[in-house]
């Protein structure tokens, strides 16, 4: 990305299902919905939003390889979107007691989303 020009964070929890990607996709989600840029077309090139370049960061605390990008991709309607996997976020206790198991607690997916816009 040559040019940088906005950058969003975002949180998102997956509280009792241990879904990394379900986690990973609310983090997008609130880093992008609560934003809209109606002037970037008039710096992009052509004013083409295809030509708008996309980087996601995710931090993820677990089963990296149960990621699905192309599900958090969706989240994204412009641009050349690139994703940057990262070890990191949060495991802690849902609070909720797993079936037939004595102190084990079912965890709480928290992954966060660093969203970067330019061209």
């Amino acid at each position: 990305m040559k040019t940088l020009m906005f950058v969003e964070i975002g949180m998102g929890i997956d509280l009792h299902g241990q879904n990394v990607t379900k986690a990973a996709v609310r983090a997008v989600q609130n880093a992008i919905h609560h934003n809209s840029m109606p002037g970037i077309v008039s710096v992009l090139p052509d004013g083409d939003l295809t030509k708008m370049k996309v980087n996601v960061r995710l931090a993820i605390p677990a089963d990296r390889d149960k990621l699905e990008l192309e599900e958090v991709r969706k989240e994204l309607p412009y641009g050349e979107v690139t994703f940057d996997v990262v070890d990191g976020g949060m495991l802690t206790t849902s609070g909720i007691l797993l079936p037939d198991k004595e102190d084990i607690n079912e965890m709480a997916y928290i992954v966060i989303a660093s969203v970067e816009v330019g061209y």
